[in-house]
This record gives C-alpha cells, sequence and structure tokens, in this order.
C-alpha cells in the first residue's frame, strides 16, 4: 500500500472528484461513512460521546459522523471549536444537516468554554479538530482543546490523523499540542509519522478505512514510501507444485556461533529449516558440532578448524549465505568474514557481529555483493551511518546507505523498515514489543537466509521474511503474552504463518 504526501492526498481528492464525478460534500459523506460503520461495529448505542469539531473539513468530517451516529440514536454531543472565525463550505452545508435533525452544535470560544464540558457525562472522545494538512504546531485556543482531550480520562478516537500531528515530518512539532489517540481511523491511505517512533505512539491502534478514492490514480502516482500489507505478501509467495523436490529450494549456508554465543546458531539454524529451504548447513565452531547436531537434526554441518571460534580455510560455495549471529568479533573471525565476503558473488544476508565487524572498514563494504541485505537493529545502524539528529533524517541516511553500496537495508525496530537501491522504503505491519527479546534478530536472519536459497529477489526475501518474522510474533503472543515471548516461540509460530498464506495462495487470494 503506498504512502503518500499531504499533497498527492489532496490531489487524489481532487482527481476522485472531477474523474468520478462526485461533489467532495458527496465524497466527505462517503468518507464519514466508514468512520461511522467502524464505531457502531465497536461501541454500544448506550456509550456517551463527544465530538471536538474544527472549523475545516476534518471537522466537517466529524459532524457527518455525529449526524450519522445520532440517527441511530447513539448519545451523542457536538462541539465547534471556534478559532479562525471561517469554515469550509462542506462543514458549513454539514452543520445545517445538524441543524435540520435537532443536533445541536454547541460553540467552543474560549478556554472558559471548555472548562465547561463535563467530561464525566461521556465515555469517548471523537478528534475531529485537525487534518492531515496541518503544517504548524497548535496554539491558542485549539491547543487548549487538545490538552483537554489528552487529560480528560476518556477514550480517544482521532479521524483521519491525531490533531496537531502533521504527516510527514513532525520535528518541528511540540508533543504537547498532539492528541494522544487509542485509535485512529485514517482515511484511505496511511500516513508516514504514524510509523515513526518519535510521534507514532500518539496514534494507538491504526485503522485504514478505505473510502473509494480512485485507483487510476493510485496506480499511476509514486511514492517512495509503502506499508506492507497481507496483500502485498500474498503476491509474493511462490505456490509449491506436486513435482517438487528439495533441490528446486536451494541450499542455505548459515555461518554462526561462537562459544557462549551457541544458542544463536541453533535459532538461525533452526529459522533456516522452517523457513523451508531445500537445504541448510551450519557452519560453526568445532566444539559446537555435537550440540547443533542435536538441536538440528535437519540441518547438515560443517566446522571451524579451532574449538571455540568461527575461522579457518573456506571451502568453495555456491550457496546461499547468511553469516553473523553470534559470532563475535575476534581478530581471526573478522578476516573470514572479509574472506567469505570477497569470494561470494551472490547476494547474502548479514547481520550481528559480522555488520560490526564491517561498521568501521568502508574498504571491505565495497566488497559487499550487490543486493545483499543487512539486517541492522539501529544500534548496528548508527554505527555505519553515525548519529541522526530525528526520525526524517534517520531515513534519509537509510535510502543513502541502500543506494550507495546497492544493497537492501533492514533496519529492525517497531515497523522494519525495508530500503531497497530503487530509493524504495517498505515499512511493516507485523510485530509486538515481546519480540525485543535476545535471538529474535536471529530468527529473522535465517528466515530471510531461506527465502533468499529459495529463489525470492533479495527485495521479496526481505519484505517477505519481515513479515512472516512479525506474524510469527504476533501468533506467538496470542498463545502466551508479550513479556514470556522468547525467540523459539517465533520459530514454532513460523509455520502456523506459513500454512494460513499457503491455503489463500491456494484458494487464489
Amino acid at each position: 500500500m503506498k504512502i503518500f504526501t499531504a499533497e498527492q492526498i489532496r490531489d487524489w481528492d481532487k482527481f476522485t472528484i472531477e474523474n468520478e464525478p462526485i461533489r467532495s460534500l458527496d465524497l466527505m459523506e462517503r468518507a464519514a461513512s466508514r468512520c461511522t460503520h467502524w464505531i457502531r461495529k465497536n461501541y454500544s448505542q448506550d456509550t456517551g460521546m463527544v465530538f471536538m469539531c474544527g472549523p475545516g473539513n476534518n471537522g466537517g468530517d466529524g459532524l457527518v459522523v455525529a449526524r450519522q451516529l445520532h440517527e441511530m440514536f447513539y448519545k451523542v454531543s457536538c462541539y465547534h471549536i471556534n478559532f479562525s472565525g471561517q469554515t469550509s463550505e462542506d462543514f458549513n452545508q454539514n452543520k445545517q444537516r445538524l441543524n435540520r435533525i435537532g443536533l445541536e452544535l454547541n460553540e467552543i470560544n474560549s478556554k472558559e468554554d471548555l472548562q465547561k464540558i463535563k467530561s464525566n457525562e461521556y465515555s469517548l472522545v471523537v478528534d475531529a479538530i485537525f487534518g492531515s494538512g496541518l503544517n504548524r504546531p497548535a496554539q491558542d485556543l485549539p491547543l487548549e482543546v487538545i490538552k483537554w482531550i489528552n487529560h480528560s480520562g476518556l477514550e480517544v478516537i482521532s479521524i483521519d490523523i491525531p490533531s496537531g500531528m502533521f504527516r510527514e515530518d513532525n520535528k518541528e512539532n511540540s508533543k504537547d499540542g498532539i492528541v494522544k489517540a487509542d485509535a485512529t481511523l485514517t482515511l484511505q491511505s496511511c500516513k508516514l509519522s504514524f510509523l515513526l517512533p518519535d510521534f507514532g505512539g500518539y496514534v494507538g491502534r491504526i485503522h485504514v478505512l478505505p473510502i473509494g478514492l480512485s485507483g487510476k490514480y493510485y496506480e499511476l502516482t509514486d511514492s517512495k514510501y509503502e506499508l506492507v500489507t497481507q496483500n502485498e505478501v500474498l503476491a509474493i509467495i511462490k505456490k509449491r507444485h506436486k513435482y517438487s523436490h528439495k533441490g528446486l529450494f536451494g541450499h542455505a549456508y548459515i555461518f554462526a556461533g561462537a562459544k557462549g554465543k551457541m544458542g544463536a546458531a541453533v535459532l538461525a539454524t533452526r529459522s533456516c529449516v522452517r523457513g523451508g529451504a531445500g537445504l541448510t548447513t551450519a557452519h560453526v565452531p568445532r566444539s559446537a558440532w555435537q550440540l547443533m547436531q542435536q538441536a538440528v537434526p535437519e540441518a547438515m554441518l560443517t566446522f571451524s578448524e579451532v574449538d571455540d571460534i568461527l575461522c579457518g580455510a573456506l571451502m568453495p560455495t555456491k550457496k546461499t549465505v547468511g553469516i553473523g549471529p553470534g559470532i563475535g568479533q575476534e581478530a581471526q573471525t573478522a578476516e573470514f568474514v572479509f574472506k567469505l565476503i570477497a569470494e561470494q558473488d551472490e547476494p547474502m544476508v548479514i547481520d550481528a557481529d559480522a555488520l560490526n565487524i564491517l561498521a568501521g572498514n568502508k574498504e571491505r563494504q565495497r566488497e559487499i555483493p550487490e543486493r545483499s541485505i543487512l539486517t541492522p537493529h539501529p544500534k548496528e545502524f548508527q554505527r555505519w551511518v553515525g548519529e541522526w539528529h530525528n526520525e526524517g533524517h534517520k531515513l534519509n541516511l537509510l535510502l543513502e546507505l541502500s543506494q550507495r553500496l546497492k544493497l537492501i537495508v533492514v533496519l529492525k525496530g517497531a515497523h522494519t523498515i525495508t530500503a531497497t537501491p530503487e530509493g524504495k522504503l517498505y515499512f511493516n505491519t507485523t510485530g509486538n514489543p515481546g519480540m525485543a527479546t535476545p535471538g529474535s534478530g536471529d530468527v529473522l536472519t535465517g528466515l530471510i537466509t531461506s527465502l533468499l536459497a529459495q529463489g525470492y529477489s533479495p527485495r521479496d526475501a526481505a519484505v517477505l521474511g519481515v513479515w512472516v518474522h512479525g506474524a510469527a510474533g504476533d501468533k506467538a503472543q496470542k498463545q502466551i503474552g508479550e513479556q514470556a515471548l522468547r525467540a523459539g516461540d517465533l520459530i514454532e509460530a513460523i509455520p502456523l504463518v506459513m500454512k494460513e498464506h499457503e491455503q489463500t495462495v491456494a484458494q487464489g487470494g
């Protein structure tokens, strides 16, 4: 799903109005109806609701929802935040409709008016003050209303975007002036700021509601940001045929482990096997051979010339390589990493200590095969690119690294971001805080290596691997919660996720 800028969304609305054709007032009615439908599904008629509506079209959306719910016998109160003395034409039209059905639109002209509202009479506040076109921090009366909402103790739903939040870059914004929503009913397209850690916590649960904007505009308009949903994943997954055999699904080679860190090797190798590679071989320190044979009997094994670290001569291989989990940064291991990268022609997966070994060596970085996949967490990423000043700067550094070295870069975290040399950023939509646990990244490395071995393109292997990894975390979270979740639980949940997707693909989507 493409993530459009505020300007592109305005153009999308305009294109739809002109080419459907449809009046802007009727498009507002259609959009608000989707919000009304969602609220009806989630709240009963005896839920007391107070609507806070600004003077523009976001406020107009709020008026429509309030009217529709009132007509369905919901307990609704509606307020107009009158801070500009002006209102949009569509707002005015919907104000008249409120009058015709007898729903009073109260005015808030001052802080004193605001203080008269008794929050204990309501359970829910619907925020429709500002839309996604806002480009300066909230101040004066709107700021007071936002503070009132945030301190009301009520559940909060924002229409399209939490009021006060900018759609893309919030570096000049103030967190004190943004509604802290429990859920955001965003219209047609997710907003970039929802996916970034500095302000994303203000959005709550994100619900993207399609409102029937032009499909032609969507197809013709490019965006460098995309949200990875199940639809994108289903388009990637390959179907296995009746006469398939393991030789068709590649040979993955996992280079992992050192003394005291063999758990990383076990997790990455087990994940690679679970991911569906035709064959999986693990290369580990000599002392770990018995452990590995017992922990992952499905994998083959080679090992270093010494007991406790990854080092030694390389065997000629055309296999798909994943390297880094738990290998340490000993001098001999670093030399081993450099040799392996220099001898590889095909894309590989580089993680953890292999990333740290390469971080300070720009000459060796240039030897990494093009389209290889780096999987850093934020601290590892910082070792490659230096510090960033804000989230927009971080995204620029991510794209610059990907394009400069022609690599796929998977920056792990909430909404894990996959950057490609074509200048695209893919934001993931699966996963939960319980996955912030030791070994989770090792599981991801094994999974992406497995998919790459099976013939998925580097971009598809990264995007699909991140999605399945997060979805497995969500499966595990539902079974055991977040706090007790461990990396091994992700591996056990991978086949459950794969099975669901296979069944969907087999049924034709």
